[in-house]
């Protein structure tokens, strides 16, 4: 491996720790609030993205559906053709774009506002129109990304998976839920049989 490979390995670890510390500074206690209240009073929770923030984004959906938040992925391409139609009115919508400008989410916007779905949308640029179409905004905060050419999804897509992170922690509390809930929708694996443990 050359030194500068090396280097460049090493120096990742600096990069997104830098970037986990930073972002609490950028932590909105109001709006956070608020998404958190909106996501435990909906019915169902529609979570969207593109690239690297939609695998995120299927990630928050799968994190939701083990507090029994009743979740989905939907992906950009089928929302616009009919996968919308799992929520309905009173429902939450998770936007993720660092940029907020993603073309292909746009679209979509019109749809969840037509129905009465709230949208919760986490980006980095509060000016955009994905923020400045939703009902919560979460300020999302990157410093750069990796790798040499700070173009990688890398050190974003570690940002706003803590930020789903956090929204999860509170969720858990607000809520209420229990382990053992958990304990009986996660059976498989050595978690399942830590918690089914008699």
């Amino acid at each position: 491996m050359k030194k500068e490979t090396l280097e460049s390995v090493k120096a990742v670890y600096t990069i997104e720790s830098e970037c986990i510390q930073e972002m609490e500074k950028y932590f909105d206690e109001e709006p956070f609030a608020k998404a958190v209240e909106a996501l435990a009073k909906a019915e169902r929770i529609g979570t969207c993205g593109s690239g690297h923030s939609g695998i995120m984004c299927q990630h928050l959906a799968h994190l939701l559906c083990c507090i029994e938040r009743p979740a989905r992925f939907i992906s950009p391409a089928e929302a616009v053709h009919g996968a919308t139609g799992f929520l309905q009115e009173g429902d939450v919508m998770v936007f993720a774009s660092r940029g907020g400008k993603t073309k292909e989410l746009l679209p979509i916007i019109d749809i969840c506002k037509a129905k009465g779905i709230t949208i919760i949308t986490v980006t980095e640029n509060l000016e955009s129109p994905l923020a400045e179409s939703a009902d919560i905004v979460l300020k999302q905060y990157v410093n750069r990304e990796t790798d040499k050419y700070n173009a990688q999804g890398t050190t974003s897509s570690t940002s706003l998976i803590v930020i789903f992170h956090t929204l999860q922690t509170a969720l858990i509390e607000e809520t209420d839920y229990q382990s053992e809930q958990f304990a009986l929708i996660h059976p498989g694996g050595a978690v399942g049989e830590r918690l089914n443990k008699k």
